[in-house]
């Protein structure tokens, strides 16, 4: 069993480039979103993502400095929190598939005027995650990528542009 001076010395040591490195990268990776257009909340959201990703690696580090953790639990452990990470995630990583899907593929444009189920309005807002649409009465709708890529998804003014695209007679 390690000495509790071990333990501390070591803790802080990889703790301090811990936070070092992830400083270092998300600070780049935040000047790129912020050159990319992203909003404030996902630069802020990035933050506070790398002071999770800080405080788990620096957990880790103290049970296994300290003796409390081998590699069997360690990898277990990562096992079990990935695990858990995707199942939370699953419905936004669909949505962030049918949203690159759907914008690679064109279909929608700011400006179109859609209607999916009895939504219907024109397209003010497209994110990875869903689509805004301006109705008629001036709310504003929110759907999901999802449930437009699962469709039925009416575009009322993109047939100009997509007979171009898909030679549609």
């Amino acid at each position: 069993m390690p000495t509790l001076e071990y333990v501390v010395v070591g803790t802080l040591l990889v703790s301090v480039l811990i936070i070092a490195g992830i400083e270092f990268v998300t600070f780049f990776v935040k000047r790129a979103a912020k050159l990319a257009g992203a909003g404030r909340v996902l630069i802020r959201d990035l933050g506070a993502f790398a002071r999770i990703i800080e405080v788990v690696l620096i957990a880790f580090t103290i049970t296994r400095l300290s003796g409390l953790s081998s590699d069997f639990t360690t990898l277990t452990l990562s096992g079990i929190g990935a695990l858990a990470l995707s199942l939370a995630l699953q419905t936004t990583l669909s949505n962030i598939i049918s949203g690159i899907l759907l914008l690679s593929d064109g279909v929608i444009h700011l400006g179109d005027v859609i209607e999916y189920s009895s939504v219907k309005g024109t397209v003010v807002r497209i994110a990875l995650r869903n689509i805004w649409l301006k109705t008629d009465s001036g709310s504003i709708a929110v759907v999901s990528n999802t449930s437009l890529s699962n469709g039925p998804l009416v575009n009322h003014t993109a047939i100009e542009r997509l007979k171009k695209k898909y030679a549609i007679d």
